[in-house]
């Protein structure tokens, strides 16, 4: 991905989550939230879940990196949205499995798989 691709994703979702987020809380105090199903609790129960995709894209942009084959990167990406932190876990045990014992962590993050 290039830089600039970047900003506009991250820039879309700080901008868009915060105005939904904004927009709830005029539905309702964020500290009154009581359920899952019971109105108006459904806007914060909208809120965190638009929160968890978005991490889930955020993390994602990584796997993006990191992957250099197209089915890969297709894989991991159905997995993530399907499975959320679930795959996100495999996918970071799975990178620690593959790094050499005199490798360090660092190399985990910054180098793309081959």
């Amino acid at each position: 991905m290039h830089k600039r691709a970047l900003q506009i994703l991250f820039g879309f979702i700080l901008v868009s989550l915060t105005a939904y987020n904004l927009w709830a809380s005029t539905k309702q105090p964020v500290f009154d939230w009581g359920g899952l199903t019971t109105p108006p609790d459904k806007y914060w129960t909208i809120a965190t879940f638009i929160d968890a995709y978005y991490g889930f894209l955020t993390f994602y942009v990584w796997v993006l990196w990191k992957e250099t084959r197209v089915l890969p990167r297709v894989l991991w990406f159905v997995a993530i949205m399907g499975l959320g932190n679930i795959a996100m876990s495999a996918y970071v045990l799975r990178q620690l499995a593959r790094l050499k014992r005199d490798e360090p962590l660092g190399v985990l993050l910054s180098a793309r798989n081959a």
